[in-house]
């Protein structure tokens, strides 16, 4: 096992020692200034939390690819914080993409968010690039053919929108972790027992790694709907019912998500889920405030209450 490896496992030790549950953040790369100042406030504010890692994400195309470099390295060589960036299959072949991870690596980057990826807009379909990985596991294995890197992939527990089957789903996340992935972080959902009876299932397929839950914490209802609909996430009736009559009223809206979000992470840590993964939107406010009610707080605070 790497340093680095054991120098997390023991962070992640002492962190159950304190009842204190593990979180990730993801980001994205900013279009503009403005956005990227965003981006910058939020990494700050959310540091003191003491992620296992803030994972930063890949356009669909590739598109991306320098501003995520170069947001991910930075956070790497001036914060205390573990960089995870995005890599995916789609637009580049396999040399190309294994060139990124050598890259990543003399960089002091250890840890890769491994995904096939989405069909570049106006597509609708995904087709493998000629001479590329073909998908997830393959990326893994060409990951872990260039160094030890700690590697999570994704999984669906209400299904791809491309597997054929649940039971297809179950068995392409085991590939992906006997391929050598450490952990497996879902797609959002807002379904808890949902998430539960997916987390059972992985269990009887022999899957070991952790599965993480991945939290949005709503900032705009309209938008996640959107969002729900391209990746086959339900939407109950009762959620839609809480955000009616709020897309003009933002104040009431952030209480209402806050409050959404911490009953969901609430309900998932009393059935003993103790790791989080929040896609943030770039915005710290809303993973903070979820955060505090975990008892997910600034170390220093709580050494100076202790």
């Amino acid at each position: 096992m790497s340093v680095e490896k054991l120098k997390d496992q023991l962070g992640n030790n002492l962190a159950r020692l304190r009842g204190r549950p593990t979180v990730s953040f993801e980001f994205f790369p900013p279009k503009d200034e403005t956005m990227e100042r965003t981006l910058w406030e939020s990494v700050e504010r959310l540091s003191p939390l003491q992620p296992r890692f803030v994972s930063v994400t890949y356009g669909a195309d590739g598109s991306t690819r320098a501003r995520t470099h170069n947001i991910v390295t930075r956070i790497q060589k001036t914060t205390a914080l573990t960089a995870a960036p995005h890599l995916t299959c789609v637009g580049a072949p396999r040399e190309e993409i294994l060139d990124i991870a050598r890259d990543y690596w003399a960089n002091g980057i250890r840890h890769i968010v491994a995904l096939r990826g989405d069909p570049p807009q106006g597509t609708g379909k995904y087709d493998p690039h000629p001479g590329g990985f073909a998908y997830a596991v393959d990326l893994v294995r060409g990951l872990k053919s260039v160094a030890d890197f700690e590697i999570s992939v994704a999984t669906y527990p209400e299904i791809h929108p491309e597997a054929p089957s649940a039971d297809f789903e179950l068995q392409n996340l085991k590939a992906k972790i006997d391929a050598g992935a450490d952990r497996a972080i879902t797609q959002f959902f807002f379904d808890t027992d949902l998430f539960l009876r997916y987390r059972d299932q992985c269990a009887a397929a022999g899957i070991k790694a952790s599965i993480v839950p991945g939290i949005l914490p709503i900032t705009r209802f309209p938008q996640m709907f959107k969002m729900a609909q391209r990746c086959g996430t339900s939407v109950p009736d009762w959620l839609a019912h809480r955000f009616d009559g709020l897309d003009d009223d933002a104040d009431t809206r952030r209480l209402i998500a806050a409050s959404v979000a911490i009953e969901q992470v609430q309900a998932l840590q009393r059935h003993g889920v103790d790791e989080f993964h929040f896609y943030t939107l770039n915005r710290a406010e809303l993973s903070y405030a979820i955060c505090h009610a975990l008892g997910v707080r600034p170390v220093l605070a709580q050494a100076a209450t202790a």
